[in-house]
């Protein structure tokens, strides 16, 4: 008999006996029958599987016998000498950039108020208070005593703050309240408030319009409605600033394009009721014929007009007369003209439902404390009971850009808006370009421009008038206006103050520029 076949018979039975003890030694395990049905039938029915998983558990064995790795093994030991020479040597990134001589310049300039905010404040480095016309105070409202008083008697029954968001016990009844005010005020069937007014417009645009959605944008909006827009990720289209000629051609391209595309989309018309960036009012009536025709929602921010355009101070609805519900949203602020904080939104019942889970500053911010929201509230109250000083608002700011429309700064400056008898109560002044041309300098620098307005604002400061430079976040803004000082007409100035004003605003202008030198 040949050996290797005997040989190879004890291997058999060796083998055999292995597996037949271990065989045995599990099946002495209890529950091992049930691990062995679960590996048979899934074999069978899914062979992969049964190898994925025994090469997960190899893995996991692995991983968890082998030896560990600690850094501190092999970690270089420093003597104390080294130590203190690698300190010495290090040197710390800044955690600001350091700032240009512009950016000292503004620094320097901004004014330091001491005491409380009013229309006459005391400022450092003047020994007179200054006539205040850089807030937005249009109506006088810091000093009402009545609002006051609503705000300390709210503020000793609520608090301070809410300390939680809206739609989490963040909801008292005077955020209720505010709502219903509002929505009252404008004439629409309800409102939302937010607790920042900056983040109201950023929040509301992309509420609605999502990626692959259609934005039509007037070119002019301020920067809190170019963040909206930008957040919102939507296709976006421009059109020229409140160019209506301008705004029905985009319209109709979009439209052409549609006949190839036939892509259902959410549309959008957005802009401004008061441009900020330029003290020019939207042709309502037009927009609203616009947005009919070519069947898109229309965003109206009126941030810079509600509580000072109109008869009753309700923004554009009520300054051309057409019913607020003919806009689908009323966005704006209520810490401008109401002297608060916050904004809102107003439109019908499904429009405010929709932002209480999907505005991103509605959900996620806590609401706005009780005493603004009051605040708030009875400045509505005081407006609507007192109507007329909307008119002399009106007439404040017409009589102050008359002043400014005088012959001797017709070749000097420009002002925002074509209209001199706009009921606007803000106003840009800037450095005509005719100006530059006589002075050789047409390619002014920003910077050089910047500095000129800012000696008018220093000589206007040492005649008793505050004035301000419009501030811009340059790197960010998508279209920046060119410098300009920007004017806040104000009802608590008596008219002589704001004739005189005016005059001291004249004569700075005339004597800055007339010492600018080529």
């Amino acid at each position: 008999m040949d050996p290797s076949v005997h040989l190879d018979g004890e291997h058999a039975v060796f083998i055999n006996s292995t597996v037949n003890s271990v065989y045995e030694l599990i099946n002495a395990i209890p529950g091992s029958h049930l691990v062995l049905s679960y590996v048979k039938n899934a074999y069978q029915d899914d062979p992969f599987r049964i190898i994925l998983e025994l090469f997960l558990v190899f893995f996991a064995l692995k991983y968890m016998l082998s030896k560990k790795y600690k850094p501190q093994d092999n970690a270089v030991k420093l003597t104390e000498k080294e130590i203190d020479d690698l300190v010495e040597e290090w040197k710390p990134e800044p955690l600001v950039p350091q700032l240009s001589s512009f950016d000292k310049m503004n620094l320097e300039k901004a004014p330091l108020i001491i005491g409380a905010q009013s229309v006459k404040p005391k400022v450092a480095g003047h020994a007179k208070p200054l006539m205040n016309l850089a807030s937005t105070n249009y109506l006088e409202l810091q000093a009402s005593e009545r609002i006051r008083q609503k705000a300390i008697d709210t503020l000793k029954v609520y608090g301070v703050g809410s300390c939680g968001p809206p739609g989490f016990y963040g909801t008292i009844d005077v955020h209720m309240d505010l709502e219903r005010d509002i929505a009252q005020f404008l004439g629409t069937e309800e409102a939302i408030i937010y607790a920042q007014g900056f983040s109201t417009i950023s929040s509301v645009i992309p509420a609605f319009s999502k990626r692959g959605d259609l934005l039509v944008v007037d070119d002019g909006v301020g920067f809190s409605v170019q963040k909206g827009v930008q957040i919102s990720r939507s296709n976006v289209r421009y059109f020229k600033h409140n160019d209506m000629q301008d705004l029905e051609r985009v319209l109709d391209d979009i439209r052409v394009d549609d006949m190839h595309k036939r892509k259902l989309t959410r549309r959008f018309i957005v802009t401004e009721g008061l441009f900020a960036n330029h003290g020019d009012i939207a042709p309502l009536a037009k927009l609203i014929e616009l947005k009919r025709k070519f069947k898109y929602r229309l965003i109206l921010d009126e941030s810079q007009s509600i509580g000072v355009l109109g008869t009753r101070g309700a923004g554009l609805t009520d300054l051309f007369n057409i019913d607020a519900k003919e806009v689908d949203m009323i966005v704006g602020s209520m810490s401008n003209a109401l002297c608060a904080s916050g904004g809102f939104c107003a439109g019908n019942v499904q429009i405010v439902d929709h932002q209480r889970l999907s505005g991103s500053a509605y959900c996620f911010s806590a609401s706005i404390p009780a005493m603004l929201a009051v605040s708030a509230s009875e400045a509505l109250k005081y407006i609507q009971e007192k109507p007329q000083i909307l008119r002399e608002l009106a007439d404040r700011s017409r009589a102050f850009r008359q002043i400014l429309s005088h012959k001797s700064l017709e070749n000097l400056v420009d002002l925002s808006g074509s209209d001199v008898y706009s009921p606007a109560p803000f106003f840009h002044v800037r450095v005509n370009p005719a100006f530059l041309r006589s002075r050789g300098r047409d390619d002014i620098s920003r910077e050089d421009e910047e500095r000129l307005l800012q000696d008018v604002v220093d000589e206007c400061a040492s005649q008793g008038v505050l004035i301000t430079r419009a501030k811009y976040v340059y790197d960010q803004e998508r279209s920046c206006p060119r410098p300009s000082i920007k004017i806040y007409v104000t009802i608590g100035l008596t008219k002589k103050e704001n004739d005189k004003a005016a005059g001291v605003v004249k004569s700075a202008i005339v004597k800055v520029f007339g010492k600018w030198k080529k």
